[in-house]
Formats: structure tokens, C-alpha cells, sequence
């Protein structure tokens, strides 16, 4: 039982954090929080987006310090898209505090006032418990009298969950060292019945579970099949304007999400593109929560913990890879209004981009062996001299590492900026890697089932989330019998599209450092002097794309010649560079396999611009094809004394340097050096196509 005069003390607190002098508590909400003060459970709670999670921790912190209870910390991967809970927090005196990696002059401040209990609640992300000082310093110092121990989106614990995050891991552990009586809320709106058995596995058999149904009764729901990204582009010109209010439109890639954005500036919608390495994130929320742009093109990293109740739709551009991500995204819109749409578009590149998220989720084991043995043989080595060591790329080494430093016992220790071997022999557990990529392939089976289903959309969601009720939704396009929006788009659209597709070409931006020790011939270390930089190059496309790139593919495996059309777009995209001075002649990258491709592609350019073409770029010596290279180290030590320059045929003024492909940017830095330091004035760079698909993302 508990006391009346508890909840209605947590009634008032809440319509205080809400602003609202007749709110109530939502369905469970009272339950969770009197299970957490007057039973001090451990609790998992899986409730749908928008049900107000975060309300439960602020009010029972709250409580739990009118108590005199210690502080509540606070585990979770969200921290810069929780500005409206914190306010929230605010306004019933809960003192919310973060340390992070943005406010490094913050953190003695918050950790006195942390430790003199002037802080209700730390929120910390699971990659700070893997810091040192902060586990000595901060963690182990109010260790014994934290109030409450939360994590949030508690579905990255799990190793079969759809988002699994390494650094979670160390939750469990800090958990093993807290007193056993603190309670612990884990929160969540994606978990199925495989993640909570994980979950239970990991944070105690004597979890409590309280889980809601996953239903969103205002979102209508409807799959539209629409293969080619120009098809896409001009459907959604087309349909964004009927559709009320603002919303979100999800990629799978950055490069999409600039695309989509821009295209959409060009049909007269106010959007605006939305990344992870984009600065003013902070800005373009708010400007989507004040309905200042009509959509905000994002990928992923507008996931978990953006809350807008007056969404209007979401739209996702290419299929994600899970039920799981889907009904996470779609689940933004529709929270506060009577009707919301959650279209899914599905196009030919899904297939492939969600391939490559699945394979490189894990290392291989070869790789992580590869890592082992260099250790093992080295007094300690830091992330670039193992780079030097192993043609691996940078992010496979991080991640092989990571992943060994949180095995218990681990056999990797980082001390200061290198990683040392300890005793410990490694046995991988390659079984279960697989059993989790068969999940993943799995999952998108699962999406492709929902693309084509025939029944209920929202109840075919609630059934793969292991919801346990679920019912027909009566308002889908499946339910209703009929689209809810139109699925077909003008062909004069379409055609603008494509245009707009092959005038979006892409920067390639010069690289201005030189991986240590790797020019042994050249000599080239340190900093890349201005003198012989290359300058801002473009791609003309992304290999294989919806614009040009199926040309470009044409052209290299069919023909075994670039197409003239290729020729006039280049022209257009160096219209559109502007570079100056304007070159005088082109010049290319030579390749001793396929010798006469790029020059008879270079010197069709040079004619058409009425410059000469000077082949002045000699391959001396053969080596590795750069696709092979894995990392920077490599790439640039692969072209060590590679090039050389034919100085007698070296023109005054700018040059084009043309190449086919460009990946790492290497191959161009190097030349345009040996270019520049044989007498060239300015170097850019220009190629037919970006061959990564990782760049991309």
C-alpha cells in the first residue's frame, strides 16, 4: 500500500513540472514511482514514446530528497535532447547537473556541488563510467548514499537489443558495487520479450517489469514502395505541402538527409538537414518545436529523447534496418494531436545500407586478433602506432579495443594513450556474434514483411514488439482499404529531381596533416604546408546514385569509357566550383591497369574547356590498389614513391587533376603536392565519383 498523502504530494508535483493545474498521472506512472519509494524495487518499465518517462525519475528523485535521500544518478547515451525534461525538473526544485565531454570547465564545479548535496540528480553518459577519475572522484564518493539509480533507454544493456551500446556494459558493474538496497528504474519503449530476459539477466532476477501497451491511437500508418530516389524526391515535394503541421523526415545516411533538405529548399519548403556532426542542433530542434520549418530531415541521431507532442508526421526515406527503429522513429509524431501520418518509403538502396550496418557491427575475429597479437608483441602501443602496424581502419581498431577492455577480465588495459596486453587469453564468443547477425537479417526480413503486409500496420508493429494486446487500429491504409495519402507523383517532377540529383555533387576537402612515418620516399611529415595543399576538389556523384552514378558505373564496367554526358556535367559542376584562379590545363591520375580510361576522360574535358591536357603525373612503380587500404597510415604509405613528375611538361598557373574515384583523398593529396612543389600554382581536384559507401553515412 501506500500513502495517499505521497501521491498526492507526486500529483502536485507533477502538474508543476507540466504547467498544468489539472494534469494526471498517465497510466502506470503512479505505480512505477510508489514502487521505487515505498518498495525500493528494481524496476524495468517499457512504455511507448511520449508516455513520460523521464517524469517518473524527476518526481521520485524528487520525493526521495524530501526524504533526505542522497542524490539520484542518472545513466543515459541522451543528454543534449533532454533540455525540456531538465526544465521540467526545474520546476519542482529538482537540481539536474550533467559532466560531459561539452562542459569539461563545468565538471569541479558540479562535482563539489555534487558531493555537498547541493545536486539532485547527475546525468552522466555509460562512456563517462569509463573514465577513471570520474569513477574515484565523483562515483565512489556517494556511492553509499545515492537515492536512486537510473538508466535510461535501458534497451542498450542488452546485447540483443536493436541499439546495443559496449559502454552499458560497465552499468552492471557499477551496479555490483552500489548498495543493494538503492533502487533502480531501467526505461525504455523498445524492448521485446528477448531483450527483457537479457535485461533481467543482467540487472537481477528480482526485476519488476511494468509495461504499457505500445499502441499510438492517432497515428495512421501507410508503406509506399517507390524504388528510385528522384521517385522518392518528387513525391515528397508533392505531399509535404498537403500535410499539416511540421514533422520529421528520416534517412539511413548524412548524405541523403543534405540531399532531401536541399531538394526541398529548391520545391520552396522550408526544411533543414539534421546530423550528428552538424553544431547547431540545438538551434534546428527548436526551430522544429516552434514549427519555424516544415520538416527537419534527420538521420538517427534525431532519435531517442526528442519530444515534440504536436508532430505532425514522420516520413522515413528508406527503410531502417528493425521493426524496432521504425516504431521508435515513427512514434515521435502523433503524441498530442487527434491525427498524425507515419508514412514508410522504400527504395533500392536499403538493402545495401542496412547490409553494411549489420556486417560492421562486430569485428572480425581476425581483426581482433590482429590487435592481440600487436599488443602482445609491443611494451604498449597507442591507436596510431598501431595503425602503422595493421592495415586496419582507425574505427575497427577503436572498436576491437573497446570491446576487449570490457570483457571481465578483460585482456586489454589502456594506460595514459596506449593499450597494453595483460595475461589474459581471449576466447571470443563467435557463436553468439552470429546469432546476433542472424537477428539483425532477421529484423529486416521482419521490415520487409511490414513494407507488404497485408494486415493491420499498427497491430503487425505491436505483435513483432511482443505488445500484449494487440488490436486492429481501424485507421491504417491497410485497415481502411484505401491510401491515406497519395502514393503516385508528376513525371515532370521526377525530372526535376534527376536534374537536381546531378547538380548535387559533393566537396572533397583537403587533407592537411601527414600520417607520421609514412613518406619515406617523399619525406613529407607534419603539417601539409599551405604551398602544396590541394584545394577544395568536388565528386560529381556518389557511386552508383540516383543523378549520375549508374553512369559512372556504366561507364567503368560496361563500356570501359565515360560517357560524353559525363563530360558536360562535369563542366557544369566546375561552373559551379568556381574555382580561381582558373586553371590553364588538366592533368590526371595515372593507373598502370587501366591505362587509357581517365586520360581519354580527362582529355575529353580539357577539350571541352579549350585547355590543354598534359599527362604529366607518371606511375613509377606499382603498388596496392588503394581500395585495400583500411586506414589512413596505409593509404598514404601505400603511395610512398609511387608518382613522379614529368617537370619538363609542367605548365604555369592552376591545374584540374582528374581522377575516376576518390575514397581517402590520398591519392590527390600526394599528387597535388608533387604537383605544387613542381611548380603549380593551385591543385583541384575533381572526380566522377565518392567510392564509400561509409562516408556516406
Amino acid at each position: 500500500m501506500y500513502s495517499n498523502d505521497l501521491k498526492q504530494q507526486a500529483l502536485s508535483f507533477l502538474r508543476s513540472a507540466l504547467n498544468h493545474p489539472t494534469a494526471d498521472f498517465r497510466s502506470g506512472q503512479w505505480e512505477a514511482i510508489n514502487e521505487l519509494i515505498q518498495y525500493r524495487s528494481r524496476l524495468l518499465v517499457i512504455q511507448r514514446t511520449g508516455w513520460g518517462k523521464s517524469l517518473v525519475y524527476f518526481l521520485a528523485t524528487r520525493l526521495l530528497r524530501d526524504q533526505n535521500f542522497g542524490p539520484t544518478i542518472l545513466i543515459s547515451p541522451l543528454l543534449a535532447l533532454m533540455r525540456n525534461q531538465i526544465a521540467a525538473a526545474k520546476r519542482i526544485n529538482v537540481k539536474a547537473a550533467t559532466i560531459n565531454s561539452s562542459n569539461t570547465e563545468d565538471w569541479e564545479t558540479v562535482k563539489n556541488q555534487l558531493l555537498s548535496g547541493q545536486i539532485d540528480i547527475l546525468l552522466i553518459s555509460p562512456e563517462r563510467l569509463a573514465n577513471d577519475e570520474f569513477r574515484d572522484k565523483v562515483l565512489l564518493p556517494i556511492s553509499s548514499r545515492v537515492g536512486l539509480f537510473v538508466v535510461d533507454e535501458a534497451h542498450c544493456i542488452s546485447d540483443w537489443g536493436h541499439d546495443f551500446r559496449p559502454d552499458y556494459r560497465r552499468i552492471v558493474r557499477i551496479l555490483q558495487a552500489l548498495p543493494s538496497n538503492i533502487p533502480v528504474l531501467a526505461t525504455t519503449a523498445t524492448a521485446n520479450n528477448r531483450v527483457i530476459r537479457d535485461i533481467q539477466t543482467q540487472l537481477g532476477t528480482n526485476l519488476r517489469i511494468l509495461k504499457g501497451t505500445l499502441t499510438r491511437k492517432s497515428l495512421q500508418l501507410q508503406n509506399i514502395n517507390i524504388p528510385s530516389s528522384a521517385g522518392r524526391l518528387a513525391w515528397l515535394a508533392e505531399i509535404l505541402p498537403l500535410l499539416e503541421g511540421s514533422g520529421i523526415i528520416y534517412t539511413l545516411t548524412v548524405r541523403d538527409a543534405e540531399i532531401v533538405a536541399n531538394w526541398l529548399k529548391t520545391q520552396n519548403i522550408i526544411a533543414k538537414s539534421y546530423y550528428s556532426e552538424i553544431k547547431e542542433r540545438e538551434t534546428l530542434e527548436d526551430q522544429l518545436l516552434k514549427n519555424e520549418i516544415k520538416v527537419l530531415v534527420a538521420t538517427t541521431a534525431l532519435g531517442m529523447g526528442f519530444d515534440k507532442p504536436d508532430l505532425g508526421f514522420v516520413i522515413h526515406y528508406q527503410r531502417p534496418g528493425s521493426v524496432v527503429h521504425y516504431y521508435q522513429q515513427v512514434g515521435r509524431a502523433g503524441r498530442a494531436v487527434e491525427q498524425a501520418y507515419g508514412i514508410l518509403l522504400s527504395g533500392e538502396e536499403d538493402e545495401e545500407i542496412t547490409n553494411y550496418f549489420i556486417e560492421t557491427a562486430f569485428p572480425l575475429l581476425i581483426h581482433t586478433q590482429q590487435v592481440l597479437n600487436s599488443l602482445n608483441q609491443a611494451d604498449g602501443l597507442s591507436v596510431p602506432q598501431l595503425e602503422q602496424q595493421l592495415n586496419l581502419a582507425k574505427g575497427k581498431i577503436e572498436k576491437v579495443l573497446k570491446l576487449l577492455s570490457l570483457e571481465s577480465p578483460a585482456p586489454v588495459v589502456k594506460i595514459n594513450t596506449k593499450w597494453y596486453a595483460t595475461p589474459i587469453i581471449y576466447q571470443p564468443d563467435t557463436q553468439k556474434i552470429e546469432q546476433l547477425k542472424q537477428i539483425r537479417y532477421s529484423e529486416q526480413q521482419q521490415m520487409r514483411n511490414y513494407m507488404s503486409s497485408q494486415q493491420c500496420l499498427m497491430k503487425f508493429l505491436a505483435e513483432t514488439l511482443n505488445d500484449t494486446n494487440p488490436q486492429p487500429c481501424g485507421k491504417c491504409a491497410v485497415c481502411l482499404g484505401y491510401p491515406i495519402v497519395a502514393a503516385t507523383y508528376s513525371p515532370e517532377r521526377e525530372k526535376q529531381a534527376i536534374q537536381f540529383l546531378r547538380r548535387s555533387d559533393l566537396k572533397i576537402e583537403p587533407r592537411k596533416q601527414w600520417p607520421p612515418q609514412a613518406f619515406s620516399v617523399y619525406r613529407f611529415s607534419g603539417k601539409i604546408p599551405t604551398t602544396l595543399q590541394a584545394e577544395e576538389g568536388r565528386a560529381l556523384c556518389l557511386w552508383g546514385d540516383a543523378g549520375w552514378g549508374q553512369l559512372v558505373k556504366q561507364g567503368k564496367y560496361r563500356d570501359n569509357q565515360f560517357n560524353d554526358d559525363l563530360v558536360q556535367g562535369m563542366i557544369s559542376m566546375i561552373q559551379r566550383l568556381h574555382p580561381q584562379p582558373l586553371p590553364t590545363w588538366v592533368t590526371c591520375v595515372p593507373s598502370l591497369n587501366r591505362p587509357e580510361l581517365v586520360p581519354n576522360f580527362a582529355q575529353r574535358l580539357a577539350h571541352q574547356l579549350n585547355i590543354p591536357f598534359i599527362p604529366v603525373v607518371g606511375k613509377v612503380k606499382q603498388n596496392q590498389p588503394q581500395k585495400r587500404m583500411n586506414n589512413s597510415y596505409q593509404q598514404a604509405h601505400n603511395l610512398d614513391g609511387v608518382f613522379a613528375i614529368d617537370t619538363s611538361k609542367i605548365m604555369a598557373g592552376s591545374v584540374f587533376l582528374v581522377d575516376d574515384f576518390v575514397d581517402s583523398r590520398w591519392t590527390f593529396t600526394v599528387i597535388a603536392a608533387l604537383l605544387r612543389n613542381s611548380g603549380s600554382v593551385r591543385v583541384f581536384p575533381l572526380a566522377l565519383a565518392l567510392n564509400s559507401l561509409s562516408s556516406n553515412l
